[in-house]
Parts: structure tokens; C-alpha cells; sequence
């Protein structure tokens, strides 16, 4: 009989400080969102419970088990001599922004794109290349003429690609991955992946990673990986780049060394090594789960006017378009705030291009979905009757 697992449950996650929910992110919203896997929290209890917590080296099981998932759930090998850890995927973009690129390089982004990435090029003094997503038809597409036009500049060096970008959903296709990586070849243009919502696809959506192309794409490229957002762990889990170039691995584990943070935490070693190993259960009944919670919105917001569902093929974050309300951007924000809870985030923390638009996690509870659904289609039929 399938194990079951229970995402009904309400829980407050202000009842640690807990980022996302903090008030200057959400307003009074704060629950959402469900607990890790049962796997991973009881090899947490039993690290607990052995009470020794002295400085710790990567144990032998993580790569073998993040290897075997790469292979088992994606169709990906990779040569485990290929794989560096990091503290989390932004200090790897850091660490790879500043090996492999010098102040002043431009390095391309493509927007829609949460201001911590953007903000990580900047502060390291790179200069910040936008190649912005095209909204065609309801669906976000990479601009590939733009894209030839801004590898072709000789000062670029380093695209940075979401495979399965947040907050879009869009998981690029094979085809597009192959038309990127030969402009970036081409070019001479270094690509770096952020595969971390690689794991969160919705069925009848293939996704592939960037590396598993060809050995040439592979080499070309750079890989960030965790398992922070597939098992809702970020608070207690490391990550991984894939660096199948010999020379980038020599200079990336000097720069480990370097940083000195090539140590890892106790709760790390095994909230990682349990996902991977028997976390796959509980991450399908999640993505069925938020299956529903999607088919949910979408039913209930089909004939709604004023919000439109850009449709997405993975992640748990939807991305709603409000633009026909015809509201600025704070107006907006003061809308989705007083009228769905906090519920919905603004688009506008995405840079220019997200506004008008919202921001909707549905990994929560069904029943909270429902009720931030209610209001909020209660609230938009006000507004269009009150609207000149």
C-alpha cells in the first residue's frame, strides 16, 4: 500500500524566523508551505540524539545518493569526481562569478530574475547584461536574436540560465537548451545553471538538464544543484556545483579552500543524504498534491476577469498576470496585501518587468489556497464594479 503523507496540516512558520514569512516579505501571511519528509526528519532526531557535533568532512553516502538521483530521476550520469560543494547556490554563483570573470565582464541574466541573483553579479562589480524573456502568447520564451547580440559582445563572458526558471514555470525544452548552449559556444560564452527547482515538474513536462546535452554542453558549463527547494530544506541543507571541466575543478576547489568553506554542517550530511535516499516517495505525493492545488487556481480563476494564470509546466510558484486592473505597482501591492492576506507576493520584486504581475506559492495546504482563492476573487469583483 503507498505511504501517505499529510499537506492539509496547517503550520505557522512564524513560529521560527523563518525568511519568507517575515513581515517586510509577506505582510501577515505565514502559513503555508509544508514540513520536510518524514526520512529526512528522522535522520535529523537520530544526529540529534548522538550529541556529537564537532567539526564534520562530506560523508561517504551523499554522492552516491545525489548521483544515483541525477541518474535514476533525470536520465543524467554524472561522474561524481565532477561534483564541489558549496554552503548554497548563491555563494557558488559568487564563488563561479568571480573565478571565471573579472570586474567589469558582463554577465547575462535573463529577466524575469530575483534580485538576490542580480544582486550577487553587481556587488562582485560585474556588469549585468539583460536578455529579458518574451511573454508570447501566455508563455514565457527565450529571446534568441537578442541573446546572439548580446554573446557576441567580446566583454561578455557568462550567461547565467534558470533551468526552470521561478517564477515563470517554463522548463526550457531540448531543442531551445541545444540553440542556447551553440550561441554560448559559439561565443565563447561560459554557461552557469541554476537547476534547483529541476526536481518540481508537473507530468507531461520533460525537463533536462543543461550538463546531460552533450560532453561539449557539459563542458561549457557549470551546474548548481540542492535539494533545498525539492524537500523544503534551505535552512538545513548544503549544495552542489558540477564542474566537469578539469581546469574550472582545480581552480573552483583552491577557491573552496581559499574561503575556507569546505567544511559542511552535521545537519547538512544527513538532510541531504536522506532526500536523495528515500525522500522520492514523499516528493511525488508533493508534486501530485500541488498538482491539485494548481488545477484548483486554474479552475477558479478561468473566467475571473482582472488575473490572468500565466500556465506553468513545473515549480510550485505561479505566476499571476494582473495588468488588465490598470494599477500601478504600489497600488498593487496595497491590493494583493488587504485582499488576499499577504497571500499572493508582488511581482515587482522581480525587477520592472514583474510588475503587474503577482506571485502565488502554492505548496500549502489545500484549504489555505482555497480561502486566499475566495478573497481574492471576491475583491477583483469589486474592484470591477467600483472601477470607472
Amino acid at each position: 500500500m503507498p505511504e501517505t503523507f499529510d499537506f492539509d496540516t496547517e503550520i505557522n512558520r512564524r513560529d521560527v524566523p523563518a525568511l519568507k514569512v517575515h513581515q517586510l516579505v509577506l505582510g501577515t501571511d505565514g502559513a503555508d508551505l509544508f514540513p520536510a519528509p518524514p526520512p529526512v526528519l528522522n535522520a535529523m532526531t537520530q544526529r540529534l540524539v548522538q550529541g556529537l557535533f564537532g567539526y564534520e568532512t562530506l560523508s561517504n553516502g551523499i554522492m552516491p545518493a545525489l548521483t544515483n538521483w541525477l541518474r535514476t530521476r533525470h536520465n543524467w550520469p554524472v561522474d561524481p569526481d565532477h561534483i564541489l560543494c558549496a554552503p548554497n547556490v548563491l555563494n557558488a554563483l559568487s564563488m563561479v562569478a568571480n573565478l571565471f570573470t573579472a570586474p567589469g565582464d558582463g554577465i547575462i541574466i535573463q529577466p524575469l530574475l530575483f534580485f538576490d541573483f542580480q544582486d550577487i553579479f553587481t556587488e562582485n562589480r560585474r556588469r549585468v547584461v539583460a536578455n529579458p524573456l518574451i511573454l508570447s502568447q501566455g508563455r514565457y520564451q527565450i529571446d534568441f536574436d537578442a541573446l546572439e547580440t548580446c554573446a557576441a559582445d567580446p566583454r561578455t563572458k557568462m550567461l547565467f540560465l534558470r533551468n526552470l526558471p521561478n517564477p515563470v514555470g517554463r522548463i526550457w525544452a531540448h531543442a531551445e537548451l541545444l540553440q542556447l548552449d551553440a550561441i554560448c559556444r559559439r561565443t565563447g560564452v561560459l554557461v552557469v545553471v541554476d537547476e534547483i527547482h529541476g526536481d518540481l515538474t508537473f507530468d507531461g513536462h520533460r525537463y533536462t538538464p543543461f550538463s546531460s546535452l552533450s560532453t561539449a554542453d557539459a563542458y561549457n558549463s557549470i551546474t548548481c544543484l540542492s535539494p533545498a527547494k525539492s524537500f523544503n530544506i534551505a535552512a538545513c541543507c548544503g549544495a552542489f556545483t558540477v564542474v566537469p571541466d578539469p581546469a574550472q575543478r582545480v581552480a573552483f576547489k583552491f577557491e573552496n579552500t581559499r574561503l575556507t568553506v569546505n567544511k559542511n554542517n552535521a545537519f547538512a550530511n544527513v538532510t541531504m543524504q536522506a532526500a536523495y535516499t528515500y525522500g522520492a516517495p514523499w516528493l511525488d505525493a508533493v508534486r501530485a498534491y500541488i498538482a491539485r492545488n494548481l488545477a484548483l487556481v486554474r479552475n477558479r480563476l478561468a473566467d475571473v476577469p482582472g488575473v490572468t494564470l500565466i500556465q506553468p509546466e513545473g515549480t510550485f510558484l505561479l505566476w499571476l498576470d494582473f495588468r488588465a486592473l490598470g494599477l500601478t505597482p504600489d497600488d498593487l501591492t496595497h491590493f494583493l496585501r488587504h485582499n488576499t492576506g499577504g497571500a499572493i507576493t508582488r511581482g515587482i520584486v522581480f525587477g520592472t518587468a514583474g510588475a503587474g504581475f503577482g506571485w502565488l506559492n502554492i505548496a500549502c495546504p489545500r484549504a489555505r489556497l482555497g480561502a486566499a482563492h475566495t478573497a481574492l476573487i471576491t475583491a477583483l469583483s469589486l474592484h470591477s464594479e467600483t472601477a470607472p
